[in-house]
């Protein structure tokens, strides 16, 4: 049995004591890598409770439960952030990204410790698909409501739906990758390459705004 519990205090421990002796400056990057690891830890109990209430079978734990619970429980922090800090654009843009890239590091994390450590070329694959899968969603967020930050109204009508563009790109994640084989590399292909589009847009965006001045 793997106590997962366990493994989120040995990892945050040292990260606890660490921030106590920065900078207060940098505390709050530590804190949404704090938040990351404990809604994951939180999605496998939800996973698991829901799993068992609706009687899921494992594709259908992963493919429907799953995405909509991680999903969830990713957003709950940033819009704590959101309505209790009034954050500017750019600092909503790096709590979403270390939120989502701490969710998937001890989601890595997990996943080594029940299935051993042994396939590294696997796990290197893995360890960067799903790392890139979580960002992406993450950063849906902080992209998406970028145009639309200034505008409380529209920011706020715009997060339910981006909420469920998240949880379809998960689960469709989710499915090739439970399917084995041919699907699961590109399972594993599609955040990556997802994030190499994103790089590129926005530097193409940046070149055009300092070519506009």
């Amino acid at each position: 049995m793997t106590y997962i519990e366990n493994v989120f205090v040995c990892i945050a421990a040292p990260l606890l004591i660490a921030m106590l002796c920065i900078d207060s400056r940098y505390r709050a990057a530590f804190g949404f890598c704090f938040a990351g690891m404990f809604v994951c830890l939180l999605s496998a109990y939800l996973n698991t409770f829901f799993s068992n209430y609706y009687g899921a079978d494992p594709m259908n734990a992963t493919t429907q439960i799953a995405p909509v619970v991680e999903e969830i429980m990713k957003l709950l922090p940033l819009l704590f952030f959101m309505v209790v800090f009034e954050p500017k654009s750019g600092e909503f843009r790096l709590a979403a990204i270390l939120t989502a890239a701490s969710f998937a590091t001890f989601e890595n994390i997990c996943y080594l410790t029940e299935n051993g450590a042994e396939q590294i070329v696997f796990l290197l694959i893995r360890g960067f698909g799903t790392g890139a899968m979580h960002v992406v969603c993450g950063s849906a967020y902080s992209e998406g409501l970028r145009f639309v930050w200034k505008n409380r109204l529209l920011r706020d009508v715009c997060i339910p739906g981006l909420l469920c563009v998240t949880i379809i790109y998960h689960a469709i994640y989710n499915l090739l990758v439970s399917v084995g084989g041919t699907c699961r590399l590109i399972g594993y292909c599609i955040p990556l390459l997802t994030l190499a589009i994103g790089f590129g847009i926005q530097k193409l965006v940046m070149r055009g705004g300092q070519n506009a001045r």
